[in-house]
């Protein structure tokens, strides 16, 4: 068995295409549309789903928002600057929620930013 991919339900699947693309680099591997169940489903990711776990980004049509609650975390991202990586995306109008530093009561470093939902992505140094 292996993990294959995460959903997240999104809002406004052109802005979160954009960032999951065009901010951080992943590659949009498939994209669909359901007429009669009125959704689009997109696959992205940093490599081919054969052999990554990829993200799955599911648009209901006739849903704009939804309430993330208290169960969601975070998915995590390696990177091999974090501080160049944070840059780099609040220069195309990303989210950086929490800056760069040292995790609380350790020694990685890490940083947060937020998809046009509000979900959080943890950033990693040194794992990139």
């Amino acid at each position: 068995m292996r993990l294959l991919h995460t959903m997240l339900r999104v809002g406004n699947l052109e802005k979160s295409l954009a960032f999951y693309c065009e901010v951080l680099g992943m590659k949009l591997l498939r994209q669909k549309d359901y007429p009669g169940g009125k959704f689009t489903n997109a696959f992205v990711g940093y490599g081919d789903e054969v052999d990554h776990t990829v993200l799955e980004l599911t648009h209901n049509w006739e849903t704009a928002s939804y309430d993330l609650g208290g169960g969601y975390g975070h998915i995590a991202l390696g990177v091999d600057d974090i501080y160049a990586t944070c840059e780099a995306i609040r220069q195309q109008g990303g989210k950086v929620s929490r800056e760069p530093g040292p995790m609380k009561h350790g020694t990685t470093v890490i940083a947060f930013v937020e998809d046009p939902d509000g979900y959080k992505l943890e950033l990693i140094e040194g794992r990139g």
